[in-house]
């Protein structure tokens, strides 16, 4: 039983989920928006969300808290040039905002499987 087990496993194995979600967050924030399944909009929505507030609370603060909070989201991310943007264009658009960046909208089944596919997207201000 999985009882207060967080997260969702997604038919993967850990590595591979750790790598998906990695993935599909650094395309939400390189096109602002992204057309997946419901399960995987739902399983990255929190991490991006959390990247995003990460971002706005290094920008705030102090230089040595900046660099701190750089780190922490180039680990998360992978990307350099994710990071960059990540604290230059997508964190100033939400200053403030208390929360919510993303949004789901449903689409409908997928032709081949019948997945409910979502559009996922960071909200404008």
């Amino acid at each position: 039983m999985r009882h207060k087990v967080a997260g969702k496993r997604l038919s993967r194995s850990k590595d591979e989920r750790r790598a998906l979600r990695r993935i599909m967050v650094n395309q939400l924030f390189t096109h602002e928006r992204i057309k997946t399944t419901r399960a995987k909009a739902q399983a990255i929505r929190g991490q991006a969300e959390r990247l995003i507030t990460l971002a706005k609370r290094g920008n705030s603060a102090g230089e040595a808290q900046m660099v701190h909070t750089r780190r922490l989201a180039a680990a998360r991310m992978d990307d350099p040039e994710m990071v960059k943007k990540l604290f230059d264009d997508i964190a100033p658009r939400y200053e403030d905002r208390p929360g919510g960046y993303t949004r789901i909208l449903k689409l409908g089944p997928r032709y081949g499987d019948s997945a409910e596919m979502v559009l996922i997207e960071l909200i404008e201000e």
